[in-house]
């Protein structure tokens, strides 16, 4: 009977876990085309496959159900490896990654693409307004609680209304976290 209780309890937690809230990725491309049918902004994670607090981002951050869910509908999220091979139509550009080595590990070489979006360091968190157009990048690792501060400012656009350091400080003593921390 313990063995059978058990199994249940197992499946249980199992089936929860599969029902967690995941961010529905994108590439830059599909996020352009579905903004033509129904503008949203554009969240964007600038990642490398090498880049360890890349991978701490997608484990602690991107799996918060908060997180996930607010980005899912607020935002057309992109995945984009900021030294991969994908080729992007932006602005009537094509940007791609020609110097990209197949057989190099570790850093390879930098996507145009990242290069035109002044991305300096990994991860990078990147928006795009309603038409597509670049707002900033954000590097390095955030927390729910940090991202969820950055996902709110720009869905707002009260980041139009900060111009100095001492009102983004201001905006962030102020700033109320609504996500659970973890989940």
């Amino acid at each position: 009977m313990k063995k059978i209780t058990l199994n249940i309890f197992l499946l249980v937690l199992l089936g929860t876990g599969l029902q967690a809230q995941e961010i529905k990725w994108m590439t830059m491309n599909e996020a352009l085309e579905a903004q033509e049918k129904k503008p949203k902004k554009i969240f964007m994670d600038a990642y490398t496959d090498w880049c360890g607090p890349c991978k701490m981002l997608d484990k602690n951050t991107f799996s918060n159900k908060d997180v996930a869910a607010y980005i899912n509908k607020h935002y057309y999220p992109v995945k984009f490896n900021a030294e991969g091979t994908e080729q992007i139509q932006y602005q009537d550009q094509i940007f791609s990654n020609p110097d990209y080595d197949p057989n190099r590990r570790g850093r390879n070489s930098q996507h145009e693409f990242a290069r035109a979006m002044k991305i300096s360091a990994y991860p990078s968190l990147v928006f795009f307004d309603e038409q597509g157009n670049l707002i900033g990048p954000i590097p390095g690792y955030r927390t729910p609680h940090q991202l969820e501060l950055f996902l709110k400012l720009f869905l707002k656009e009260d980041y139009k209304k900060i111009t100095t350091p001492e009102a983004f400080k201001a905006y962030s003593e102020d700033f109320e976290n609504e996500f659970k921390a973890a989940n």
